[in-house]
C-alpha cells in the first residue's frame, strides 16, 4: 500500500517546475521580448511597469503605474510575484489576468519561463 502513495508523491516532485536550475545568463536573452514594453535597470515605468525587484513583490504596486482593474483585483488575490506565480502569469497572462493591458501572449517554453524568472530573480 506504501508503494502507490510513495510513486504518487515522487511524481510530483519530478513534475513540478525545477525553478532553481533557471540560468540567468539565458533568461536575459528571453528578457528580450520584454524589454520593449519593461525597464529592468531602474525603476522607470514605460508601457509596462518596471519589473525591477518584481520577484517577491505585490502585484500592481509600482508607484504611478496606471494599473487596470483585472490587475488591482488579481493583486488584491495574490500575495507576491513568486516563482509560482510569475510561471503562470508568464505562461498564459490573459488566463491568469483576463482583461489585463499585457498584448504579450506568454511564454509557452517551460525553459525560457525559468531563466526568466533567474534572471528576475538576479535583479532585485
Amino acid at each position: 500500500m506504501r508503494f502507490p502513495i510513495l510513486a504518487i508523491l515522487a511524481l510530483g516532485v519530478i513534475s513540478a517546475p525545477a525553478f532553481a536550475d533557471g540560468d540567468a545568463a539565458l533568461g536575459e536573452q528571453v528578457f528580450k521580448k520584454c524589454a520593449a514594453c519593461h525597464s529592468i535597470n531602474d525603476n522607470a515605468n514605460r508601457v509596462g511597469p518596471s519589473l525591477l525587484g518584481v520577484v517577491g513583490r505585490k502585484p500592481a504596486s509600482v508607484e504611478g503605474f496606471p494599473y487596470s482593474d483585472s490587475m488591482r483585483t488579481f493583486a488584491r488575490t495574490s500575495a507576491v510575484w513568486d516563482e509560482k506565480t510569475l510561471d503562470t502569469y508568464l505562461a498564459n497572462p490573459r488566463a491568469t489576468v483576463p482583461t489585463t493591458k499585457m498584448s504579450f501572449p506568454g511564454l509557452k517554453d517551460q525553459a525560457d519561463r525559468e531563466n526568466l524568472i533567474a534572471f528576475l530573480k538576479s535583479k532585485m
